[in-house]
């Protein structure tokens, strides 16, 4: 048990470095993870079922003691991301598909990563873990609602088909997870050394699996989906730090809103994009998931070396700008 808590650690300390490393070996080596493609969704909702683990009712508690900042932080996830992909799919003109894919990347829910890089950096940890479970659980509706508005324009979208597909594939695995812990609270207990790893390893191969099926796709298109990623991450990051800003929240929320809104659950946009849409829009999400962890990681690790002072507000600002 000892052995595998240390890999769990491992594998957590370096997933940027591996989520890149597993990218690499796939794109040359695409025979060893394409054969996973078929199961994205089932390995996606294992993500969610350990996700759904660690949840707890005192996790929803924000909602109703403090809800000004879940209220702006979810308006934020959900209009910022969004309307940042549509004006990048127009300013660079991109291809229907990655358009199409991007604008989805911006339509989903926070990523459970986020909550890891909050804490890091000092940031407000339940109003990080809120925004999660609320932005998530209202994804069967925003999701697919936002990508009919902004992206019917480059490929047919079938909200109610996707709103099934994230219901099986989130809010059930969830759910589940919930209610183990709830009633056996023991699972979740002794699986706290394994179930982060077996979550990362999901995630690996989700990654791996799009990236391998997209080997011509990324040498074709490769530097202009990154390019509009790195935009779209970058953005997130300030325009959601800002929005906290401009509605006089405190530093710690602000940084909470700021990571949660620049770190999107690319997995499910991956799961989606396949089911839903055409492999190529996949690639916008499947880079994401490795880069957002990249610069998660990194400003993390800044904001993480002070403390959370209102006086440092615009250190903050600035900092969010020289890392993306």
């Amino acid at each position: 048990m000892k052995a595998l808590h240390q890999i769990s650690r491992f594998f957590s300390k370096y997933f940027s470095l591996l989520i890149v490393l597993f990218s690499i070996v796939a794109f040359y080596q695409p025979s060893w993870f394409t054969p996973f493609a078929p199961h994205i969704a089932l390995l996606l909702g294992l993500v969610m079922f350990c996700m759904g683990l660690t949840l707890k009712a005192s996790d929803f508690k924000l909602v109703f003691t403090k809800p000004i900042p879940v209220i702006i932080g979810v308006i934020a996830q959900f209009s910022i991301m969004p309307s940042i992909a549509f004006i990048i799919s127009i300013l660079l003109q991109l291809p229907a598909e990655i358009a199409a894919g991007l604008i989805l990347l911006g339509s989903v829910p926070g990523g459970t990563s986020s909550n890891v890089m909050v804490y890091l950096a000092k940031g407000n940890l339940p109003l990080s873990i809120t925004m999660t479970s609320v932005s998530t659980l209202l994804a069967p509706v925003m999701t697919p609602l936002l990508l009919l508005l902004l992206a019917g324009q480059w490929m047919p979208v079938d909200p109610t088909s996707m709103f099934m597909s994230i219901i099986k594939v989130i809010i059930i695995p969830i759910i589940l997870g919930i209610i183990v812990n709830k009633f056996i609270p023991s699972v979740s207990t002794k699986g706290s050394s394994f179930l982060p790893l077996l979550s990362i390893i999901a995630i690996l191969i989700i990654v791996s699996a799009v990236v391998g099926g997209n080997k011509e796709n990324i040498a074709t298109a490769g530097l202009t989906v990154f390019l509009a990623v790195f935009l779209h991450n970058g953005f997130g990051y300030l325009l959601g730090y800002y929005a906290g800003k401009l509605t006089k929240l405190p530093v710690q929320d602000r940084r909470a809103i700021s990571i949660e809104v620049g770190i999107q659950n690319a997995g499910l946009g991956v799961a989606l994009a396949a089911a839903h849409l055409t492999p190529l829009a996949a690639l916008p999400s499947a880079f994401a998931s490795a880069w957002q962890v990249v610069t998660g990681t990194l400003l993390a690790q800044v904001w993480g070396r002070k403390p959370p002072v209102d006086k440092d507000e615009k250190e903050d600002g600035e900092e969010i700008k020289k890392i993306v």
